[in-house]
């Protein structure tokens, strides 16, 4: 099935399934993704390797005057986001200025919409960089992706580029004292001749546990919505056992979202 690309810095607004009407910002190239995970159910394709000479990822200024424009149109029709969401063609974080571009998002949210949320989706894999924590602590909305508590099921439904370490994950999350989302996508289906499955009662006691000891504010638990880069070999988890698990995650007195 076909997958896509954002073709702009800033894109929508769009009916989000989670978030409402959310204004999305891409702070990555138009012409590729660029991530340090490389699932095999994300909307953008594939992650490619190293880019092309000339794809370049937007300025720090030509963030600011993009949002500036769009905020302003927005604000002449009389027509208020949500949320101003970072996401994109890939991890939002990697962008060497992403702390300097969410001081100016707040403050661009501020002049123009105060009731707004800014929100950052972001596979965590640069919590290790300082910066990029601090500038989470500042957004409404630092929501994180957590699809598994096992090694090996993170590396095949994710297939990260860089190292990963639960461990470390938690350390990290630590620091914003419960003010963070986790998000989990659950599915099924095969990859390259095994099995994808991150709904099996081993999957979800780890998930489980590993909730227990983050304590996020939220969670938010979906399935796969658009085409994927595996097609039809990834299918979709019903809404009835989605709840059944949003239902063990309200028993540790954590509220729970539920996309079907």
């Amino acid at each position: 099935m076909p997958t896509f690309l954002f073709d702009s810095i800033v894109f929508g607004p769009v009916n989000s399934r989670r978030l409402g009407i959310s204004l999305g910002i891409n702070l990555l190239p138009v012409t590729r993704k660029v991530c340090s995970f490389n699932c095999i159910y994300c909307e953008c394709g594939w992650t490619p390797g190293k880019p092309k000479p000339g794809e370049m990822l937007p300025s720090r200024y030509e963030v600011y005057e993009a949002l500036r424009n769009k905020l302003s149109e927005m604000k002449d029709q009389g027509k208020a986001p949500d949320v101003i969401t970072y996401a994109g063609n890939g991890e939002p974080t990697l962008h060497p200025d992403f702390a300097g571009i969410i001081d100016d998002s707040l403050a661009l949210r501020d002049e123009f919409f105060p009731d707004a949320k800014v929100s950052v989706l972001s596979n965590g894999s640069m919590l290790r960089r300082k910066s990029v924590r601090e500038a989470l602590k500042k957004v409404d909305q630092n929501m994180l992706k957590l699809d598994s508590a096992l090694a090996d099921t993170v590396r095949q439904l994710n297939q990260p580029h860089v190292k990963t370490d639960l461990g470390k994950f938690e350390d990290y999350a630590r620091e914003f004292d419960g003010r963070f989302i986790i998000q989990t996508l659950f599915v099924r289906g095969e990859c390259d001749g095994r099995t994808v499955d991150n709904t099996t009662e081993e999957e979800i006691t780890a998930w489980l546990q590993a909730i227990a000891r983050l304590r996020p504010q939220q969670v938010m638990i979906y399935t796969i919505h658009r085409d994927t880069p595996l097609g039809n070999n990834l299918r979709k988890v019903p809404v009835n056992e989605l709840n059944a698990i949003a239902r063990r995650v309200n028993r540790l007195g954590i509220a729970t979202s539920v996309s079907g």
